[in-house]
């Protein structure tokens, strides 16, 4: 869920930024019953929190996840650089995590947590494409035991109905990788989430969240319900 997240906020810093020319910051936070992230469940309820600054088109954003029910969910850290011009986001990220090592400024490359990940999104207007591939870090192995360069892509499609705002998702991974538990081709995620704002007064709502997730590959399926603070 992430994923989707965090283009959304460097898309929307990133159109705000172009039209004001000028700094923009963006603070938020979400919490889940689950957390999902492309048709995998990374933990139970979660707090997951994110700030960002952009600037003519060149976002930063720092994202990260805690378990608020289950001590033993993971924690997780991540860092993502990009940059936004017109339709086409590209960018890389450093996804931290607190398993198998718990120390962030560990960056051996057989011990280290960290995964680094470079991206590429088009916003067609009707439809989004995004490709994303593992380049460095605790990548996963492929069938021949070598580094998988794991890799996902995934087609959106907003829409509105019902006075709600609507988002199709389906996800695939091409490659075999133990990253995603694949043996070759395989669709890992489809979804289909709803956005609501909330009102509470007359200066302030929640946005609220419904998912339907399905992963074809571990025959998974996940109903998520979350909320958003900001400002």
């Amino acid at each position: 869920m992430k994923t989707i997240y965090l283009l959304a906020a460097m898309t929307a810093i990133g159109m705000t930024a172009a039209a004001q020319d000028e700094v923009e910051t963006m603070v938020s936070a979400d919490v889940v019953n689950q957390y999902i992230w492309r048709g995998m469940e990374l933990g139970n309820v979660s707090l997951q929190p994110s700030v960002g600054v952009a600037y003519k088109g060149v976002e930063l954003i720092a994202w990260g996840s805690v378990g608020l029910t289950d001590a033993a969910d993971t924690k997780e850290f991540d860092l993502t650089a990009s940059y936004t011009v017109g339709g086409l986001n590209i960018g890389v990220t450093d996804y931290w995590f607190d398993a198998p090592q718990q120390k962030y400024f560990l960056y051996d490359a057989h011990r280290t947590s960290h995964v680094f990940e470079a991206f590429v999104n088009y916003d067609f207007g009707l439809m989004s494409a995004s490709w994303y591939t593992n380049f460095a870090g605790n990548d996963g192995l492929n069938k021949d035991g070598e580094r998988a360069y794991s890799s996902y892509f995934e087609l959106s499609a907003p829409f509105r109905l019902g006075g709600t705002v609507w988002t199709a998702t389906v996800g695939a991974v091409p490659f075999a990788t133990t990253s995603y538990d694949t043996d070759g081709f395989a669709v890992t995620n489809l979804s289909l989430k709803a956005t609501k704002d909330i009102k509470v007064s007359d200066t302030f709502s929640v946005p609220l969240f419904g998912q339907i997730v399905g992963n074809p590959r571990t025959q998974d399926a996940f109903l998520v319900i979350g909320f958003t603070l900001r400002p």
